[in-house]
């Protein structure tokens, strides 16, 4: 049976913006708990959240993919074990929402925002990390728009949300 994929969103560092060390601690648990459930975690493979949950993920025997913007795959961050180079640039967040199972956000800015939506316009389970900041803050325990078709969870505790996460799409599986 294939393992669930589960993709950890979020903030990248470098520019101006300082993520704060409490976001990054919540990024390394989801990653930690992700591995302890035997799921993979995918992500931009880049820094910030996706490093940390990566490295969450790493350090307690769990698998990762990061799927990169750029051509080279030595761009990735060191705790990717397979790396898909798009040479896509920003466009491949869209492959990073469709090749995950469910996504957990963390913090994040419109990059996250744009994982969202395609998380939220192809039905995928999704929970925002709580107190994390930016899109998972300001988009956590909503819909989207007026449709209505999924909400995004919100929930402040990292195993509260990997279970809820294998919850939803072990429910869905059983459906067919």
């Amino acid at each position: 049976m294939k393992k669930l994929q589960i993709g950890v969103i979020g903030y990248n560092s470098g520019g101006s913006l300082q993520i704060k060390k409490t976001t990054l601690d919540l990024a390394y648990e989801v990653g930690r708990v992700i591995a302890k459930k035997n799921a993979i975690l995918i992500s931009g493979g880049l820094g910030g959240v996706m490093e940390y949950s990566c490295k969450g993920a790493k350090d307690h025997g769990g698998l990762t993919i990061g799927i990169i913007p750029y051509e080279d795959s030595n761009q990735a961050n060191k705790y990717c074990d397979a790396v898909i180079s798009t040479g896509i640039g920003l466009s491949r967040d869209f492959i990073v929402a469709h090749s995950s199972d469910g996504i957990i956000s963390v913090g994040g800015g419109v990059g996250t925002l744009i994982e969202l939506c395609v998380g939220y316009m192809t039905k995928k389970p999704m929970v925002s990390i709580r107190n994390s900041g930016g899109v998972s803050d300001i988009y956590g325990g909503k819909f989207l728009d007026e449709r209505n078709r999924i909400l995004i969870e919100t929930m402040a505790d990292p195993i509260e949300a990997v279970d809820f996460i294998i919850s939803k799409i072990s429910s869905a599986l059983k459906k067919g």
